[in-house]
């Protein structure tokens, strides 16, 4: 059987809205399983293992899975990040490695190396599309996905259209291009972003030409996803940071509401994973 299950993250909850209060862990995590979340992503990159251990008991005792994202800074430092996420019953860690070699074949070696250490260690990987990391560039990680068939990703495209700074509309070339990203997604994350900025208020209306591309872009890797497995769990987070990703006033204050915004995009997503379904019957 085939489920969605729809994540948010707890650095995007650091704060969660406008007011800039940060609510304690226990009312975050009791904030998140009320809304109807099945887990939330423990950023090691915002915040570190301490952090990690502090509040993962907290999120077990309201029914939340924690879903590790992983910084790594050298090849071996992701083995006892492997171990931690493998404990604590993550279904896999997102991996945003921080050893970037210039060239492809550079990054060849270090993208197997990581590969084999989660094997060993038992717990599955996938590489993000992330700027400041291995995968920083779409083009670059275009080719280790040739090189590397077995290599997987979760897709958060909204740094790929920064990166690249995608004119609109795309060319039908670049979407060719992100097409082979959701192809080898395995899991997806909910964020709209422009050729300028990282990460849109959805209901501007000038940003609405973004937000429709994106929907079109989560429903494509949803479908690519059920076309390539008969059972499991679809993964989709919604990760809407706090500042500066979101953008402020000049008094510093968010100009639209994150938490609000993030259960937004998780109907959208949960009504594309209904159609999907419905057609497939």
């Amino acid at each position: 059987m085939r489920q969605l299950k729809t994540y948010t993250s707890l650095w995007a909850m650091q704060p969660h809205d406008q007011t800039g209060i940060k609510l304690p862990y226990e009312q975050v995590c009791e904030m998140v399983a009320d809304a109807g979340y099945d887990g939330m992503a423990i950023d090691l990159g915002a915040g570190d293992v301490a952090q990690a251990y502090e509040v993962q008991p907290i999120m077990e005792r309201h029914g939340l899975t924690p879903l590790i994202v992983a910084f790594p800074k050298t090849v071996e430092s992701l083995r006892e990040t492997l171990t931690m996420a493998r404990d604590f019953g993550s279904p896999f860690v997102d991996v945003i490695g921080q050893v970037m070699p210039l060239s492809v074949d550079g990054m060849i070696p270090v993208i197997r190396q990581w590969m084999d250490m989660a094997d060993e260690v038992g717990m599955p990987i996938q590489f993000e599309s992330h700027r400041n990391c291995i995968t920083n560039d779409l083009y670059s990680t275009l080719c280790l996905l040739d090189a590397i068939p077995e290599m997987r990703m979760c897709a958060d495209l909204s740094h790929y259209v920064v990166d690249r700074e995608f004119w609109y509309p795309l060319s039908e070339r670049d979407m060719g291009l992100i097409s082979r990203i959701l192809q080898r997604s395995d899991s997806f994350q909910g964020r709209v972003a422009s050729r300028q900025q990282v990460q849109l208020q959805l209901d501007f209306p000038q940003h609405q030409k973004w937000v429709e591309l994106f929907k079109g872009w989560w429903r494509e890797g949803l479908e690519s996803w059920c076309a390539r497995n008969d059972e499991g769990d679809c993964i989709f987070l919604c990760e809407l940071g706090p500042p500066e990703y979101a953008m402020t006033d000049a008094q510093g204050r968010e100009m639209s509401n994150r938490w609000e915004e993030a259960l937004q995009i998780r109907a959208w997503v949960q009504d594309m994973w209904k159609d999907i379904a419905e057609s497939q019957n």
